[in-house]
């Protein structure tokens, strides 16, 4: 078997989660986020906010996976609307198998940004 050893580029995969938060670069960060390529943001409250401000800062993306915590649920009018306007993908899942696939489509080099609610 061939090891390689991966690499992402500028935008950082997650390291780790648990209860309440993720492992971002090294670093714990609390609370619901948003990685994407123009950086890495705290969700304050409504998740569709969050992506209203993903697509003013990130227009060019090919999709975003939505870890919804520890259940999957049908993913918001208010957050599949306007990416389907801007002709953006959406994948929702729970919150573990959303970590896993943005770190994949990273590894994969293609525009991807997460919107993940923590376990």
């Amino acid at each position: 078997m061939l090891m390689r050893e991966q690499t992402f580029g500028a935008q950082p995969p997650v390291d780790g989660y648990g209860p309440g938060g993720f492992r971002v670069s090294g670093t714990w960060r609390t609370g619901g986020l948003v990685i994407a390529p123009s950086g890495i943001y705290p969700v304050a409250g409504d998740p569709a906010a969050a992506v209203a401000a993903l697509l003013a800062s990130d227009p060019d993306l090919d999709l975003l996976v939505l870890g919804q915590g520890v259940e999957i649920a049908p993913a918001p009018a208010a957050i599949r609307g306007p990416l389907e306007s801007a002709g953006i993908g959406l994948e929702h899942m729970a919150t573990p198998a959303a970590c896993r696939t943005y770190n994949v489509l990273l590894g994969e080099e293609r525009r991807v940004a997460a919107l993940l609610i923590p376990v």
